[in-house]
């Protein structure tokens, strides 16, 4: 542990020359992303520093109470000190997710259930942005598909810190564990009967990249414009501003029709693709190293159902982790933490347990 924190330290003092090089302030790309790893190392210093300090204190004591049997009086109080300490510095050098500072796009899409399951990704979308207001982070829709009753057939939106965040404060370090099958249990609003239907709605979330980090060819792109269709205003199927862009090597494709201006959804529906690029690189590279791989709670894989949230019971349970609470209304209020602590918690569980294997 001494080793991994020692070096930290020397990677963050050589961080803070670089930020004092006036090569590097005057390359905006590089000064912030100097800047970020800066950010994120700071925490782990500090707690180096705290361990150090509380350990000297902790030896000095011992070779004072040898002397003299008064100063053993002390001992457990710098004991409990000096163990909370290191505790807190191991859990700092854990593995990181190197995404885990970033900002995030997040999709929401209707899957099984109709109308139902598009009514549901509207309640998804709001607790999404209710969670991120009550962080305090910013959030902007970069593209919707609303259905005919008033829910989402797909929608995206991008989620972003305000400031520097602290370790696992993210919006990636939080979010990342919210990909996957959310599954509803209620009795629709175009239920008669009053019977309980289920349906499901899927999620994605993606580290967004900035621009000078993943690069894309112009030559490797299709763009195709189309008018847009729904709510938009006056523009709506009057003008081709609608855009569909295929990344050729790979097959993806964006489109986004939500704001008036072709220029505006085509630079929406690059950060999207710039977000599933990098995200097609992180699992490649994942996939190659079958430990990491394995130390994952997390997924993207809309296969997997992750979550229930049962209305009649007022319950939200997490198959992942096993959490389960009766506050659904509060859940979906945007009253996430407890639920995702969980799945951080499990997250940091696997990643302790694969360490203590090597």
């Amino acid at each position: 542990m001494l080793e991994s924190a020692e070096a930290i330290v020397a990677e963050h003092a050589a961080l803070e020359r670089e930020l004092a090089d006036p090569a590097v302030v005057s390359d905006p790309a590089r000064l912030r992303e100097v800047n970020r790893h800066y950010a994120s190392l700071g925490p782990t210093v500090a707690a180096h520093h705290a361990w150090v300090s509380a350990r000297g204190d902790l030896e000095a004591a011992r070779e004072l109470a040898a002397e003299d049997p008064a100063f053993a009086a002390e001992l457990p109080a710098l004991e409990a000190a000096e163990h909370e300490a290191a505790e807190r510095l191991r859990h700092l050098l854990l593995p990181r997710d190197p995404d885990d500072d970033r900002d995030v796009i997040l999709e929401v899409k209707a899957g099984e259930g109709g109308e139902e399951s598009a009514l549901f990704a509207g309640d998804l979308l709001r607790m999404y942005l209710r969670h991120a207001e009550r962080r305090g982070w910013r959030t902007e829709i970069l593209d919707a598909t609303e259905s005919d009753l008033g829910g989402y057939k797909d929608v995206r939106v991008a989620v972003k810190s305000r400031g520097t965040p602290g370790p696992g404060e993210a919006p990636w370090a939080r979010l990342k564990f919210e990909g996957g099958v959310h599954r509803v249990q209620r009795v629709p609003v175009t239920e008669s009967q009053g019977r309980i239907h289920t349906s499901a709605a899927g999620v994605w979330v993606m580290p967004e990249a900035d621009e000078v980090e993943v690069s894309i060819d112009p030559h490797d792109l299709r763009i195709d414009v189309f008018r847009s269709s729904g709510p938009g205003g006056q523009s709506v199927n009057t003008t081709d501003s609608a855009v569909r862009i295929t990344h050729l090597p790979t097959g993806l494709v964006v489109s986004c029709q939500n704001e008036k201006s072709q220029l505006q959804n085509r630079e929406a529906a690059m950060r999207v693709l710039r977000a599933r690029l990098h995200q097609l690189a992180t699992q490649e590279r994942e996939a190659a190293d079958a430990d990491a791989r394995a130390s994952q709670v997390r997924t993207v894989d809309r296969s997997e159902r992750i979550r229930t949230y049962n209305f009649p019971e007022n319950r939200v349970s997490d198959h992942r982790t096993g959490y389960k609470a009766y506050n659904l209304d509060h859940v979906l209020d945007g009253d996430l933490d407890p639920v995702i602590q969980s799945a951080v918690d499990a997250d940091e569980a696997a990643r302790l347990a694969a360490v203590a294997q090597r």
